[in-house]
Formats: structure tokens, C-alpha cells, sequence
């Protein structure tokens, strides 16, 4: 048998629920808590994390304080991000 690891506390605090994460893959975005939970999952700053998804610090703060919710391609960014979270740290290591 196959010991598991133990999470450290920089990963437990990244963790995000799988049902939340599954909803976020599916592209039900209910709140700006998602895209927050989302950002803090993969493990970037607001700054990193728009600058992966090609989206201003502004729109991304618009999102998560719920004062706009995003859609169209938005939503498939992020549905993407939730799937992959290295395609988002890959993007953004290409852009730098």
C-alpha cells in the first residue's frame, strides 16, 4: 500500500471543495467567492491570475466582490482554469 502524503498547510489552505470545483468545471459560477476560491486554488496573486486569463485586475475584482459576474468567453476561461489549472500557470510563464 501506497502512503498518501500528508497536505502541507500552504496546500490545505489552497483546497477547495470538490462539489465547488465540479460546479466551477460545469461553468456555474454562483458568486465572486468562486472565482476567488478558483484564483487561490491554482495559487495566484489577483495581478498573476488576470494576467493569465488576459483580463484586467479591475474586472477581476469587479468579479469577486459581486459587482459583476462574468460571461461568454469569461466563463470558459475559467471553466478551463477550474480543469486545468496548469494551462493558466503555463500561460502565464509564456507571457512573462
Amino acid at each position: 500500500m501506497t502512503d498518501i502524503p500528508e497536505l502541507t498547510a500552504e496546500q490545505f489552505k489552497r483546497a477547495m471543495p470538490s462539489s465547488v470545483r465540479r460546479r466551477l468545471m460545469a461553468g456555474r459560477i454562483e458568486s465572486g467567492a468562486d472565482v476567488t476560491a478558483l484564483r487561490q486554488f491554482i495559487g495566484l496573486t489577483q495581478e498573476r491570475f488576470a494576467a493569465a486569463m488576459g483580463i484586467s485586475v479591475h474586472t477581476l475584482r469587479n468579479w469577486e466582490q459581486g459587482r459583476r459576474h462574468p460571461d461568454g468567453p469569461a466563463i470558459a476561461l475559467l471553466r478551463i482554469a477550474a480543469r486545468h489549472p496548469r494551462v493558466i500557470l503555463e500561460n502565464l510563464r509564456s507571457a512573462a
